[in-house]
């Protein structure tokens, strides 16, 4: 009789699908009422039978975009469904990076979703952190492609100090999220306690903190 049991528990596990991956950072159930608002993961699904061609297609990251409007000299251009509305549910996005003369993508993570990226133009250094402190970087070249894994810490450098660069990525989630270290870090608006940081940085009193 325990065996059974036990064959018949093994069986059943093995036909469980684990849940999605969530396109939020969190999703909290909310308590029973008959006035309670919806928070869906992700977004709704239009009336199949009014869908488009023009819903699968965008020009959006055809257009360069403007490098001069940040200190980092960089920009990025995304597909969302809000100009690819049939990326919804496709767990996909696109970015076209622009680069000004030594732009750089500081070091983030996607906490949801890997990354690979195709330089079109330029010369990029690029490289990623894994769990264990070790380093990967490489030089990109027009037609190079490097793949980031998920959640780890990332970068994009152009090397060249006098002309631009161009890139273009794709991302394993419709909300892949981004979270640059620094900023986390240091951005005012987080109230990570000084002391913390300080002894995340081992700053002292005399050399000041955030």
């Amino acid at each position: 009789m325990l065996i059974n049991f036990l064959l018949a528990f093994i069986l059943l596990m093995g036909r469980v699908i684990s849940d999605p991956d969530p396109l939020q950072d969190y999703c909290v159930s909310p308590p029973h009422s008959p006035h309670q608002h919806i928070f869906l993961n992700g977004d709704l699904c239009k009336d199949p039978t009014k869908v488009t061609v023009s819903d699968f297609t965008t020009s959006a990251l055809s257009k360069p975009g403007n490098t001069r409007a940040n200190p980092f000299m960089i920009n990025v251009t995304l597909t969302t469904t809000a100009n690819l509305p049939g990326l919804n549910t496709m767990g996909l996005t696109m970015s076209r990076i622009d680069f000004g003369a030594s732009g750089v993508v500081s070091p983030h993570v996607h906490p949801r979703a890997s990354e690979v990226t195709v330089c079109l133009d330029g010369v990029l250094l690029v490289g990623f952190v894994d769990t264990s402190g070790r380093v990967f970087t490489q030089e990109l070249h027009p037609g190079e492609t490097f793949v980031f894994p998920k959640g780890l810490i990332h970068f994009l450098y152009n090397i060249d100090t006098a002309s631009s660069a161009l890139a273009v990525s794709g991302l394993t989630s419709q909300n892949p999220g981004t979270q640059f270290v620094s900023l986390v870090s240091f951005d005012s608006k987080l109230l990570i306690p000084q002391d913390v940081l300080k002894r995340l940085y081992h700053i002292n009193d005399q050399e000041g903190c955030c």
